[in-house]
């Protein structure tokens, strides 16, 4: 726990879904957790309830595989009235045309190479997601968009994660870093990608180093911040070692065929 000139915020990916059980690029289409990712998000709240951390708040995206997961931790930890914040900001990365896609088979077809540019340079998007695609309307239908969701103008087609960072940055600053003055206690359940960019800000990771980071489904990881807001702990994973290992393994190897 932070001491009087410290703080605490808690980030957690959301579980596993059920699109990243059939490794698909899922992007802004509204998965629901697999059966695994909701026992990941009950352990994540099991584990937190036998901890000393407590939260003020909560910050999740608009989708609905993070809503849930951060349901389940919350009412694990016995801490379901904590007040809860919904953004699109901090929304998966949109990957386009690519949505929908199993990803051995992506690489199959389009190369190993160009697979690893879409899904891991800094700034290079996968191709637009035409208005015919399979998935177009759902996701630009999302109900849960219309609450806080993206102007007509803001709404991606694509996304690289320079993009996706530069849309979740201006949230974490302007709304997550007075709480943290305050000293609230956050926690923000969201996505890959977006989490990435807030670990990138704080950790002033280089654009090619961040794109090689992995972050597992559904465990918790602590930053203990000082009064200037600068990691005094970086991204310490709360968990059994073993369990952490193989789930940034798991993430490692979802282009490789089994």
């Amino acid at each position: 726990m932070g001491d009087a000139d410290t703080v605490d915020i808690i980030m957690v990916r959301h579980g596993e879904s059920e699109w990243n059980l059939k490794n698909l690029f899922c992007g802004w289409f509204d998965a629901e957790l697999s059966e695994a990712g909701l026992k990941e998000a009950q352990s994540a709240g099991d584990y937190l309830k036998g901890s000393p951390y407590k939260f003020d708040i909560a910050y999740t995206s608009m989708l609905k595989r993070a809503q849930n997961t951060l349901a389940n931790i919350l009412e694990g930890s016995g801490q379901t009235n904590v007040p809860i914040i919904k953004t699109w900001r901090l929304n998966e990365r949109h990957y386009g045309a690519l949505t929908g896609l199993n990803k051995v088979e992506t690489v199959e077809k389009y190369g190993a190479d160009q697979v690893a540019i879409w899904r891991r340079s800094f700034d290079t998007p996968p191709p637009e997601m035409p208005e015919d695609h399979p998935y177009y309307d759902s996701i630009r239908n999302n109900p849960a968009l219309k609450e806080d969701g993206p102007t007509p103008e803001e709404f991606p087609k694509t996304e690289s994660l320079k993009l996706t960072i530069e849309r979740t940055l201006p949230f974490w600053n302007s709304v997550v870093v007075p709480k943290l003055k305050e000293k609230a206690r956050i926690l923000i359940v969201a996505h890959g990608n977006s989490l990435r960019g807030i670990v990138k800000h704080l950790d002033n990771i280089s654009d090619e180093d961040i794109t090689n980071l992995n972050l597992p489904t559904g465990i918790p990881f602590l930053y203990t911040l000082d009064a200037n807001l600068k990691p005094v702990v970086s991204m310490k994973f709360l968990g059994d070692p073993d369990v952490v290992a193989a789930a940034i393994e798991k993430v490692a190897n979802q282009t490789k065929k089994k």
